[in-house]
């Protein structure tokens, strides 16, 4: 007995939707190794400092020897903020953050440009983003950390020995 033609055109149907599935797992486009999943301003009040920090994810393997240099706007104005940090073969996730900054405004968007250089010196990706704070730094973070040292001793210039504080921000920030 045969199945009805409806009934075997749907299996091939099913078939040939099974042997596609595959190439949808294939690996991405040429050139993309790795993705984008966070992007934050770090703020630490405790010794008032603040920093870029971007997070990404593998998806294709990174060639041995490879580096992230990562170019940030300086929220202070000038030239750009550079940090180069290697890309080890077996990483899943990375991240890497800029240098300590000052001056970060509320709903400013700043940009930062990204590129996966491999040991020759070839261009392997180019991610171009920007980070946006929902908070002005001078809002959150004083002008000097709260504490000192190795055992986190209140920081004498901000706990005053007449028992008065200063937990002022920035004030020399452009505009």
């Amino acid at each position: 007995m045969t199945a009805p033609r409806w009934i075997v055109v749907l299996r091939l149907i099913g078939f040939l939707s099974a042997g596609l599935l595959p190439a949808g797992c294939q690996r991405p486009s040429e050139g993309v190794f790795l993705e984008l999943t966070g992007r934050i301003f770090v703020f630490n009040y405790r010794v008032a400092t603040a920093n870029y920090l971007l997070t990404f994810k593998t998806v294709t393997p990174i060639p041995v020897g490879t580096v992230i240099e990562a170019y940030f706007d300086d929220p202070r104005g000038g030239n750009d903020l550079v940090t180069r940090q290697d890309v080890f073969t077996g990483d899943e996730t990375i991240s890497i953050s800029s240098p300590h900054v000052s001056c970060v405004r509320k709903e400013h968007p700043y940009a930062v440009d990204l590129r996966l250089v491999d040991r020759e010196g070839k261009l392997l990706q180019e991610i171009a983003t920007s980070v946006t704070s929902d908070v002005d730094q001078s809002a959150v973070l004083p002008s000097k950390p709260l504490v000192v040292g190795p055992v986190y001793t209140p920081n004498p210039d901000v706990f005053k020995a007449d028992g008065t504080t200063d937990f002022s921000g920035e004030k020399d920030c452009p505009t």
